[in-house]
Order: C-alpha cells, then structure tokens, then sequence
C-alpha cells in the first residue's frame, strides 16, 4: 500500500470541504452569522448572549447586535434565566426554526443534486464510506 502524505492529505481536505461549504452557501439568505447562532440554539438550545458569544468567538456586543437582530425578525425570543433573574435566555422561535430547515433543506437539495449527476455510481459508494472517516475526524 503507498504511503500517504497526511500533511498534503490534509491540506487538500480543508480546501476542498471550504470550498465545498462556501458553494452550499450560495443558497442561503440569511446572514452567516445570524445563521450561525440559530444553529447553536437549534442543537444546543436557549443560551445566554455571554455563552453565544463564547462559543462563536466574537464580542459580547457583536452578539448582542446579531441577537438583537434575530429578535427583531422574529427568528428567536428571549425569556428569564431560570436560575439567575438578571441574565436573559435567547431561544429558537417557531419561526427561526422553520427558516433553519428550510436552509438545510436548500443545501441537502444542493448537494444531493451535485453528488447524483456530477458522481457516478460507484463514486457515490465511495463517497458514502468516506462519510464515516470524515465524522471520526471531526470527532477528533
């Protein structure tokens, strides 16, 4: 078996799923950032801006403005901290969740209609089985 070069391998990866993700982007109408904190409240549920913040990496005030904005449309609300009355929960909305599934839906689209014409057969098997070693690496 040829020996593999795992700093190349792993360059050319992180080009390709960038360039993979930024191509699913172009389907989407809803500001990445927006997108982002309604991800997190999606899969992580309500948390308080501080916590956005944190784990989005960026100022507690850029957060505050992208919370506010998604309030503002309606896509989250904001409820009292059940165990500190000072702090605020930001949660998902009826609303913001069904913008959410439509986005992924947008992508899943995309992408299903990529891999079936642009793959062959076989190319798709392999595709499939490459799926279980790109989630143990995410796991990593």
């Amino acid at each position: 078996m040829a020996e593999v070069d795992v700093v190349r391998t792993a360059g050319e990866l992180r080009a390709v799923v960038g360039g993979l993700v930024r191509r699913a982007r172009v389907t989407d109408d809803l500001p990445a950032a927006q997108a982002a904190v309604l991800g997190y409240l999606d899969r992580d549920g309500p948390m308080t801006t501080s916590e956005l913040a944190g784990v989005q990496r960026v100022r507690h005030q850029s957060m505050s403005r992208t919370v506010a904005q998604l309030v503002a449309q309606g896509l989250a609300g904001q409820r009292p901290h059940p165990g500190d009355r000072r702090k605020t929960l930001i949660e998902l909305s009826a609303a913001g969740r069904e913008v959410l599934e439509a986005r992924r839906g947008r992508r899943v689209d995309w992408l299903a209609e990529a891999i079936a014409t642009e793959l062959s057969p076989a190319e798709q098997v392999s595709l499939a089985r490459a799926i279980e070693l790109l989630a143990r690496l995410a796991a990593h």
